[in-house]
């Protein structure tokens, strides 16, 4: 390709005062790792792509359901079911090929975060719960990398750039400045809980992928150690400084070894074991005993079940259907893989902590790929 046509994608912004040409190679040099694909994701990596930035990871282990589709506007129809890191690949390549991406159907943890995250000049934060940003940023501090953190709840989001070199300082601030200890999990609800206008994650993930292109190229005033408010109803913006947390009410997994061996799932406090039960296991047990089977999609996912009997409850109308739910009968819940069907299940054990119920491991794709490889007859 020579290099008119090269650039002739860019122009736009190459024309930019300040901008040009050396800008413009900052960017196709430039590595930025995105962790999750979903509302803020999904965005980000779709205006990343459109800038240039030449390397993109993308790391998600869940798979496309209906209900993201009112803000995971890079999916569509026919992704249902399919892997959302894959997917994504395949429409940023379309969207731009001339860049590297990788795709990573698979959750980020302890054991992967600092080689993936090594690989990357920075990492934006397009995760949902508070164990993986705090992992994200102990691994981003430990590597000395940027994080790009977003949130976004109901009709607010926020946006915030945490350890990046300040020149005028001596230190920068991190995630664990904000938040020192995570809150209970039962006092913040996720948006499956408390819901979120769609656009809201556009606007809030589409800023944060201009600060990635801030920091890439070095224009402009990044939001160091700076937490950036939006809410959505009156479009009131509203920012304030993020300082130094003492030391001595942090805790910070110091080395290496110390972050692989850090339970992030215990210290926000997701440690309750929730019992979960195999596709092999449920069919077993289906033979032997009446069950009340519950499934958490919301109305009119795929795949269908038709083998088995089922009441759906979507995960939406909950923790308020609660109550509905049959006494008398052990209970299995299950979603499309297993993610939304363990969070009913910890929504009932707190109300209900002696009853009987499990989540089905790998949800409803889990259960018929075991019935390819191993059909239980009906």
């Amino acid at each position: 390709m020579n290099e008119e046509k090269k650039y002739s994608r860019y122009q736009r912004q190459m024309v930019l005062p300040g901008f040009g040409k050396a800008r413009q190679d900052r960017l196709l040099a430039a590595r930025v790792l995105v962790v999750g694909v979903g509302g803020l994701g999904s965005p980000a990596l779709q205006y990343l792509a459109a800038a240039g930035i030449g390397k993109i990871g993308i790391i998600d282990y869940d798979f496309v359901e209906l209900s993201n589709l009112q803000r995971q506007t890079i999916f569509s129809m026919a992704d249902l079911g399919k892997s959302k890191a894959v997917v994504a690949k395949e429409k940023i390549n379309q969207l731009n090929p001339e860049l590297a991406i990788d795709a990573y159907p698979e959750k980020l943890t302890t054991r992967n975060g600092l080689d993936l995250v090594s690989r990357y000049d920075l990492v934006l934060d397009g995760t949902d719960n508070f164990s993986t940003r705090y992992l994200i940023n102990d691994a981003c501090v430990l590597l000395g990398k940027p994080f790009i953190y977003g949130a976004v709840l109901r009709y607010e989001g926020q946006v915030a750039v945490f350890n990046l070199p300040d020149p005028k300082q001596e230190e920068t601030t991190n995630y664990r400045d904000l938040f020192p200890a995570p809150p209970s999990p039962q006092t913040v609800p996720n948006c499956n809980e408390a819901g979120v206008l769609g656009v809201l994650p556009g606007i809030i993930g589409t800023m944060q992928a201009a600060e990635a292109i801030k920091i890439c190229t070095g224009i402009g005033k990044p939001l160091l150690n700076t937490m950036l408010t939006f809410n959505l109803l009156n479009n009131s913006f509203f920012s304030f400084a993020i300082t130094k947390a003492a030391k001595k009410n942090a805790v910070y997994p110091a080395t290496p070894d110390a972050f692989r061996k850090f339970n992030y799932e215990w210290f926000c406090g997701q440690h309750i074991n929730l019992p979960e039960m195999t596709a092999n296991a449920f069919d077993i047990l289906r033979k032997k005993e009446e069950l009340l089977v519950i499934d958490v999609r919301e109305l009119g996912e795929e795949p269908i079940v038709q083998e088995f009997s089922y009441v759906q409850i979507p995960l939406s109308k909950w923790p308020s259907a609660i109550d509905d739910i049959s006494p008398d009968k052990k209970i299995i819940f299950f979603c499309l893989s297993g993610v939304r069907s363990q969070r009913a299940l910890a929504m009932f054990k707190e109300r209900f902590p002696m009853r009987e119920a499990y989540s089905l491991h790998g949800g409803i794709i889990a259960w018929k790929e075991q019935q390819i490889l191993s059909p239980i007859k009906q």
